[in-house]
C-alpha cells in the first residue's frame, strides 16, 4: 500500500475520533448549561420567597403584637451555608408554619397577607417547574456520564453524576437523605 493512503487513513481516524470527542463534550457542556440557568431561576426564587415570608412574618408580629420570633431561625436560614435542596425544604417548613398561625388569628386575614401568600403558592408553582425540569436535564446528564463512549470522555474531564434536586443519593447506603 502506498504510504500517502496510509497518511490519509490515519488523518481520517484522528478527524472522525476528533469529530466524536467535540460532540460529545458539546453534548455534556449542553446539560451543563441547562443544569446551570434552571439552578439560577430555582435560587432567584427561593430569594423571592424568602422575602416574601420575611415579609409575612414581620406582618405577623405586628398584627399579634409580639416581639417574639413567630418563625424560628427565619433570618438566619441565609446566613448559614445550605444548598439550595435544605433551604427549599426549610422555606417550605416556615411557610407552613405561617399558614397555620394566619389560620389561627382571624386579624391576619388580610389584603397584604393573601396577597403575599398568593405569590408564594406561584413561586411554588414555578419552583415545581423548574425543579421538574432540573430533574429531567439531570436524569440525561447522569445517562452520560455512565454511558459509553459518553463515560471516557466523562471520566477524562472528571465529570460525576450529579444529584437529583431532591438530593436524594441513590448510590450510598444512606437512607436518611431521603426526605419528605
Amino acid at each position: 500500500m502506498k504510504p500517502w493512503i496510509i497518511i490519509l487513513i490515519i488523518l481520517i481516524v484522528i478527524f472522525t475520533i476528533f469529530l466524536l470527542v467535540n460532540i460529545i463534550y458539546n453534548k455534556f457542556q449542553d446539560f451543563i448549561i441547562r443544569i446551570k440557568e434552571v439552578e439560577g431561576k430555582i435560587d432567584d426564587t427561593l430569594r423571592d420567597k424568602f422575602d416574601d415570608l420575611l415579609k409575612i412574618n414581620n406582618i405577623v408580629k405586628e398584627k399579634i403584637n409580639t416581639d417574639k420570633e413567630i418563625v424560628d431561625d427565619l433570618e438566619n436560614i441565609k446566613t448559614n451555608e445550605k444548598s439550595s435542596f435544605e433551604i427549599h425544604r426549610l422555606l417550605k417548613e416556615r411557610f407552613n408554619k405561617l399558614d397555620f398561625i394566619k389560620k389561627q388569628y382571624k386579624e391576619l386575614n388580610t389584603e397584604d397577607v393573601n396577597k403575599l401568600f398568593f405569590e408564594i403558592n406561584e413561586m411554588d408553582e414555578s419552583l415545581n417547574a423548574y425543579i421538574k425540569y432540573y430533574n429531567e436535564n439531570i436524569v440525561e446528564y447522569n445517562k452520560y456520564v455512565r454511558k459509553f463512549p459518553f463515560n471516557i470522555i466523562g471520566i477524562i474531564l472528571k465529570y460525576k453524576e450529579k444529584p437529583f434536586f431532591d438530593n436524594k443519593d441513590l448510590n450510598d447506603e444512606n437512607i436518611k437523605d431521603f426526605k419528605i
